[in-house]
C-alpha cells in the first residue's frame, strides 16, 4: 500500500482557456485523488492533490506531458499536511 501524501502545485504555461482544470480533475478522479484546482488571475493554475504517492506523481506526470492544447512549462510542487474528511476533487472558481 502506497503512502498517502498531499501536494500543492502551481502550473505555468498554456494552462488557462484550454481545459486544464478539467484535465487535472479527470486525472484526479481516475486515480482516486482528492483536492482542488483553481485558475489564478496571473495566468497560473494552482491545486492541491491528496492520495496515494504513486497516484499523485502519475497525475503530475500527465500534467507535464500535457496534450495538443495544454502545455505546462513549469510545475512547482510543495508538500502540504494531509486533510481529514476530504472526499472529492473540486474545480474552484
Amino acid at each position: 500500500m502506497s503512502t498517502v501524501i498531499r501536494r500543492y502545485a502551481c502550473a505555468e504555461g498554456r494552462v488557462q482557456g484550454v481545459g486544464f482544470r478539467m484535465f487535472v480533475r479527470q486525472q484526479a478522479v481516475m486515480r482516486d485523488i482528492t483536492g482542488w484546482v483553481k485558475n489564478m488571475s496571473d495566468g497560473t493554475v494552482t491545486m492541491e492533490l491528496q492520495g496515494a504517492a504513486d497516484a499523485v506523481e502519475a497525475a503530475f506526470d500527465a500534467m507535464r506531458a500535457g496534450n495538443m492544447f495544454i502545455r505546462v512549462d513549469h510545475l512547482t510542487i510543495e508538500e502540504r499536511a494531509l486533510l481529514d474528511g476530504e472526499r472529492s476533487f473540486d474545480v474552484r472558481y
